[in-house]
């Protein structure tokens, strides 16, 4: 069978879905137990209206790493340590119900690198021109001793 090859600019997020499934499974089936891949969301949210204001988006990786993917603080709220606060959360949850012994992340040149930095986050890879003028970071810690 030869297979028919399809470019869209719209694609179903359930097409995103299958190849990360497809992508997992084929992985696991090399590294072992998928049932230690795990996804993480601690959110800020108002109190009164339980309305979503902010939070982190990350997922651990067979007792291995968490990825930190999606941090966000609202403006009006940055200076206060909640981005602190949400990422020690997150690597102690990592830690302790996951045995993850690392972190890592990446951000922009116009985000918040220099935050991650003073968390104790190390730079191990970077991508000029990303998007172009700017650059990307890949930043990493361990979490044992840490």
């Amino acid at each position: 069978m030869v297979p028919k090859i399809t470019m869209t600019h719209t694609p179903d997020a359930s097409v995103k879905e299958f190849l990360l499934d497809q992508i997992r499974e084929y992985a696991w089936r090399r590294i072992g137990n998928s049932s230690n891949h795990r996804l993480l969301a601690i959110l800020l949210s108002d109190p009164e209206t339980e309305e979503i204001l902010g939070g982190v988006w990350s997922e651990t990786y067979c007792s291995f790493l968490l990825h930190i993917n999606l941090l966000f603080i609202p403006e009006s709220m940055r200076g206060a340590g909640l981005g602190r606060q949400l990422i020690a959360q997150a690597k102690e949850e990592a830690a302790v119900r996951c045995s993850c012994h690392g972190v890592w992340l990446d951000a922009l040149s116009w985000q918040a690198r220099g935050f991650y930095e003073k968390l104790g986050y190390s730079l191990f890879a970077n991508i000029d021109d990303y998007p172009m003028g700017h650059q990307g970071f890949f930043l990493k810690k361990a979490i044992r001793g840490s």
